[in-house]
């Protein structure tokens, strides 16, 4: 009998990957999916025939528990939150509601159903915030400089709580950016590639961005989902680092982008103030050396082979 996965936010960038990859391993794959007139299944769309996408809502807990009683998985893989980073700032209590109290409601779903299920965790390296060491390891201090970093410390706190309390095979991977041609047009390096292709086929002049200094240490998320599944393979739950452990400047990711499609960034790009963050974090780079021991994972696509990945993958779907 096939090994059954639920994934929740399996409509979003992650989920989509996990999703391949766990059907590609033979699994049966079922999602959580929020009754909602805007939920959007483009990212699923080629292989939502072979996945059994079930209703329920991290915000409603009786729903999880229905959920785990129809589908009876062995891994279950969170990564369902208000995830952009943004928008905590004018939407604080949803985002505590869903990526912080969500991730209880479903711990607790799986102590009441099954404490067998192993449980994985999406922590963020927005955790790190104002970063006390560089790089950042697994023993390294966080400090969350946004209402999203704050609700997804208190999610990683309470999977290592309910672990240790119940005893529970619950596993959190500290994920540094991680990106793709999926990416929501939201989030800096898709709004960059996006807006590439754009100019490049006349169809704007400029893009408007924020803080060019700021650092990231930004990987490839089919990479990135790999290790998600390794963590849920060992016999016993850890906490994980995932990163490429490099580390580029907004600025540099306009560079590569616009190089990407034979333009220059600086002809192009404009500062914002209004894309300035109420509190910068300023420069995250992780040290993944642990994953890379423990897990025996390493990312295959490097920074500039992703960012070219997502301005081609941009131009072929406004020339299609």
């Amino acid at each position: 009998m096939a090994t059954r996965a639920l994934i929740t936010g399996i409509t979003g960038q992650d989920g989509s990957y996990l999703a391949e990859l766990l059907l590609d391993k033979g699994y049966e794959v079922f999602g959580l999916v929020r009754r909602s007139s805007s939920e959007n299944f483009e990212r699923i769309a080629h292989i939502q025939d072979r996945l059994t996408l079930l209703s329920g809502d991290l915000m409603d807990e009786v729903s999880l528990i229905n959920v785990l009683r129809d589908s009876r998985p062995r891994e279950i893989y969170n990564l369902a939150a208000q995830s952009f980073v943004q928008t905590s700032w004018s939407q604080p209590v949803l985002t505590s509601e869903t990526t912080a109290l969500g991730v209880t409601r479903m711990l607790d779903a799986i102590r009441i159903v099954d404490p067998e299920v192993r449980f994985y965790q999406a922590s963020s390296s927005e955790m790190f915030g104002r970063v006390r060491a560089i790089p950042q390891s697994e023993a390294t201090e966080f400090y969350p400089r946004s209402p999203y970093g704050v609700a997804k410390v208190y999610g990683h706190w309470i999977t290592v709580n309910y672990r240790e309390s119940y005893n529970l095979h619950a596993s959190s991977g500290i994920l540094f950016n991680h990106e793709s041609p999926r990416r929501g047009l939201e989030f800096v390096t898709r709004k960059v590639t996006h807006g590439v292709a754009r100019i490049k086929m006349g169809l704007d002049t400029e893009i408007r961005l924020g803080n060019l200094d700021a650092q990231r240490d930004w990987g490839f998320a089919g990479d990135y989902v790999k290790a998600m599944w390794s963590m849920l393979q060992r016999d016993e739950p850890d906490d994980f680092v995932i990163a490429t452990g490099e580390t580029h400047s907004v600025r540099e990711l306009c560079e590569v982008a616009f190089a990407a499609a034979g333009l220059k960034w600086d002809d192009h790009v404009t500062i914002d103030p209004a894309f300035l963050r109420p509190a910068e974090v300023d420069l995250l780079v992780g040290d993944p050396s642990k994953a890379h021991e423990t897990l025996g994972w390493k990312c295959d696509v490097d920074f500039y082979g992703l960012i070219e990945m997502m301005v081609a993958s941009d131009l072929a779907a406004l020339r299609g």
